[in-house]
This record gives structure tokens, sequence and C-alpha cells, in this order.
């Protein structure tokens, strides 16, 4: 219903609400990146004129911004399904060839596994490996708390998170 909205020229403001990483490895054409974290304090940036209509993976995030923003506005649209329903029809996408994973993504994929092997090594090595786990749960506690992770700052730094350069040539000698 929204492609054919689309293609019959009704004008429709795309807000992604997923995460910058997300948003950069495949998204909507046209549609507008807002993480959900920010709906609330970027309500400016939203057009006064057309409906919005918010998308996210799957319509959970989507529906969760629906509920920061449905005091404000009474033109709210949610795509059903998000962006995975979208692709399902094999309708437009924009993706990223060399897409990386967020470094949200990053930070939980390494906490889980490192909580993971402390209990296991505690369990099966000995009982001071508990302490891995506790200090991986305490990172993440401070990082909730204060919006700094430690993680997620040494993950920016490592090459495969690095911004790939191209050389660009003048085409002639110079």
């Amino acid at each position: 219903m929204l492609n054919q909205g689309l293609q019959d020229g009704k004008r429709y403001q795309l807000i992604d609400v997923r995460s910058s990483g997300e948003y950069a490895a495949a998204h909507i054409p046209g549609a507008v990146n807002i993480p959900l974290e920010q709906v609330e304090t970027r309500f400016a940036d939203m057009h006064v004129t057309d409906p919005v209509v918010l998308v996210c993976q799957s319509g959970k995030r989507a529906c969760m911004g629906h509920d920061l923003l449905d005091a404000h506005r009474d033109d709210l649209l949610i795509l059903d399904g998000g962006t995975s329903a979208w692709e399902a029809l094999s309708l437009p996408i924009v993706s990223g060839m060399n897409s990386r994973w967020s470094i949200e993504r990053q930070v939980r994929l390494a906490a889980g596994v490192l909580v993971l092997v402390g209990v296991l090594l505690s369990v099966i090595v000995a009982q001071p490996w508990i302490w891995l786990a506790g200090f991986v749960g305490a990172g993440l506690s401070f990082a909730g708390l204060t919006n700094v992770c430690g993680m997620a700052s040494l993950f920016a730094i490592m090459p495969w998170n690095r911004p790939r350069t191209t050389v660009v040539g003048t085409g002639g000698q110079a």
C-alpha cells in the first residue's frame, strides 16, 4: 500500500528509526534516519505537511516511535513488517555494498561471548573466572547509566570499523 501510494505520487516522510549502522546497511529509498533514541529530540526535523511513516527492521521499534510521537502528530503510520517485509516484496532498497555490523551489534556480540566464556571457565577451570562475567556486566551497567561505553570506543578504532579511503587519480601526469 505504501509503495503504491509512492508510485501514485502521494507524499510521505519516511523516518527510519533504526541505528545509523543498520540504516547504512540497507534502507528504503528516500527514508531519513532518525534513530529511536533521538525521535523526541528531532521532532523539528519532521515535515509538518506530509504524513510520517515510521520504519524499522520488523516494526517493533517503529511502534515504540509511534508511542513517543503520538501525542504530537495525528498523521503517523507504521510500515508493517518494516524493511524486512519491504525487501521480501522485492521493492527497491538502498544497500551498502560493503556494509558492516554496527558498533552496537559488535558490542552486544563481544559482551555476550565474554560473559559466556567467563561463566564456562569459572565452572570448568577455576571459580575466579566468574569475575570476567562480572567485569563485563559492570561495564554494560556503566555504559547504560552514563552513555559512555569503553568497549564501543575500543571497537570504533578497530581497523574493520575505520572509514575506507579511496585514492582519486588526476587522470593525467603531474
